[in-house]
């Protein structure tokens, strides 16, 4: 196969749009990521989002769980074609008990869109969410969706983004009319009214008309002077679309529309092409920069197994950071130094798969089978690299687990093995006796929860799962363990990356121990950057 030189690579890169979309469960951020798709021709008609009965399933929910719960339990990568642009959209879990996979899918993205519904404005999973873009310094869109239903006053939500996120909202496109009664919106950009026109429960492209202002005036009556005189008060505070406080992460455009009708969906998709960044240079944990045209290299920041049961497969995906990918050549993963071969590697459309001969920075790319590749790895092809770790957020909840069919015991370990190496949970076990039962560690319940779920259903190993009492997790080391095991109401575990923690059922006794002994290593489970609870 041919080569690219380097400016073939930089031209590829600038075509690349790799986003992530966030908001509070419920708010429209799986309908929006469908109507993404049927607007870039990627799906002739949008599916249900929630699985109800007689209805399909949304496109970007493979798992079994997600459809029997209408949530989104699994980040999801779907590419497509968009305006000569190749998007990569990310679509993550929005319940809180998931939000260290959202966490470690925005290691992965250059811009995010934030989607906030009209009716109940910031809530307090989109302020944990965005707290991870700002540390991220990612650029964030705002899509006040549902504005097809009653709701709050747009003034009213603009003022709350300001005030808590932190984030300058600037609209570039305005309701005419009321929350629940949606015309159309007005582009502040090009002072230009778009009028919407509904579909068969949005299942097809919404009818857009290019009014006349002067016909507008005359149509729309008082909600059009409304929305003039709400646009003459955005004009008078300077709160105009500016690409590069955006791009810094200080101001935030604002879009209005209704995922659910399709009202407004082309225009924020639109923005995602004309103001969020393409993939740049990345910095490797020793504060090197890669240049994207240097040797090819990339981060692993999912791994997912069984998203074709049939096949039982194991997918590692990657975020390619630099250079030209192609299917086959060999990848050494910096992590061991082991080698790879690429030659079974694939782009992802929720479940379904194609085979990728080609990929440049910004593409997320499939690594069926990659036996070693954890979470957090780095891969590369000629000079090597290290990026920074992904960071893992501490649990706050425990469990216990146990086959309820000792017959079954070998598959058991292999479902924990599997999952731990996912992080759908975190696996510890007794450093002493690693066969017994272990502890499970997550951030919520809900958790516990799919990990059930996927042992039953994937690993043929149904198990007991009990919550327990610890109250805090801390790490530790092994020159501190036996004063820690002298001490009642802690457990000595070790994670699946080989790190000693102990588990407190008293959080106050850990207070107490740790101004009273500060000489015992007794750290947070937080790495890179990651928030502490």
């Amino acid at each position: 196969m041919e080569t690219l030189n380097a400016p073939d690579v930089i031209a590829e890169t600038a075509r690349r749009r790799t986003f992530a979309i966030i908001s509070h469960p419920d708010a429209g951020k799986t309908t929006l990521t469908e109507k993404f798709l049927l607007y870039a021709g990627a799906v002739q008609r949008a599916g249900a989002v929630k699985a109800r009965e007689g209805r399909r399933s949304a496109t970007s929910d493979w798992m079994e769980l997600e459809r029997q719960r209408g949530i989104s339990i699994s980040s999801t990568v779907l590419q497509f074609p968009y305006r000569d642009h190749v998007v990569n959209l990310l679509d993550t879990p929005g319940h809180k008990d998931f939000s260290e996979d959202t966490y470690r899918v925005l290691a992965g993205v250059d811009a995010v869109v934030m989607v906030l519904d009209t009716a109940k404005g910031i809530e307090a999973q989109t302020l944990k969410l965005f707290e991870v873009c700002r540390s991220r310094r990612l650029p964030v869109l705002t899509f006040l969706n549902k504005y097809d239903r009653p709701g709050r006053e747009p003034l009213e939500l603009l003022d709350e983004i300001e005030s808590q996120i932190g984030l300058r909202p600037t609209p570039a496109t305005w309701p005419v009319g009321i929350a629940g009664d949606l015309r159309g919106v007005i582009d502040r950009r090009t002072d230009t009214y778009i009028r919407f026109t509904r579909t068969d429960r949005g299942a097809s492209l919404a009818p857009e008309e290019v009014v006349p202002n002067d016909q507008a005036a005359r149509e729309e009556g008082a909600a059009w002077q409304t929305a003039l005189d709400e646009i003459g008060l955005l004009d008078a505070v300077g709160a105009d679309v500016d690409l590069p406080s955006f791009l810094a992460g200080d101001s935030t455009p604002v879009f209005v529309g209704s995922a659910l009708t399709n009202f407004g969906v082309r225009m924020i998709l639109d923005a995602v092409v004309d103001l969020a960044p393409a993939p740049s240079a990345r910095v490797d944990s020793k504060d090197n920069i890669r240049a994207l045209d240097d040797d090819f290299s990339a981060f692993v920041f999912k791994v997912q197994a069984n998203m074709d049961p049939s096949h039982r497969d194991r997918l590692a995906f990657a975020r390619i950071c630099s250079g030209r990918f192609e299917r086959g050549m060999t990848v050494t993963c910096d992590r061991t130094g082991r080698e790879l071969t690429t030659k079974y590697a694939t782009t992802a459309f929720g479940a379904d798969r194609e085979t990728v001969e080609e990929a440049y920075p910004g593409d997320v790319v499939g690594l069926v089978n990659a036996t070693g590749l954890q979470i957090g790895d780095t891969i590369h092809a000629g000079a090597p690299v290290t990026f920074p770790p992904i960071p893992r957020f501490s649990p706050e909840v425990f469990a216990t687990a146990r086959p309820l069919d000792t017959g079954r015991s070998k598959q058991f370990r292999k479902g924990l093995e599997q999952l731990d190496e996912e992080g759908v949970v975190q696996v510890l076990r007794d450093p002493d006796h690693a066969e017994t039962s272990p502890i499970l560690a997550a951030v919520g319940a809900l958790q516990f929860e799919v990990f059930g779920h996927r042992l039953a259903s994937e690993f043929n190993a149904p198990a007991e799962i009990l919550l327990a009492s610890y109250q805090a997790i801390r790490r530790t080391d092994k020159e501190s363990v036996p004063r820690l095991r002298d001490i009642g109401g802690i457990r000595i575990m070790r994670r699946g990356d080989g790190e000693l923690v102990a588990l407190f059922e008293n959080r106050y006794r850990l207070a107490r121990l740790e101004a009273d002994e500060p000489e015992l290593v007794l750290e947070p489970l937080v790495a890179g950057g990651a928030f502490a609870p």
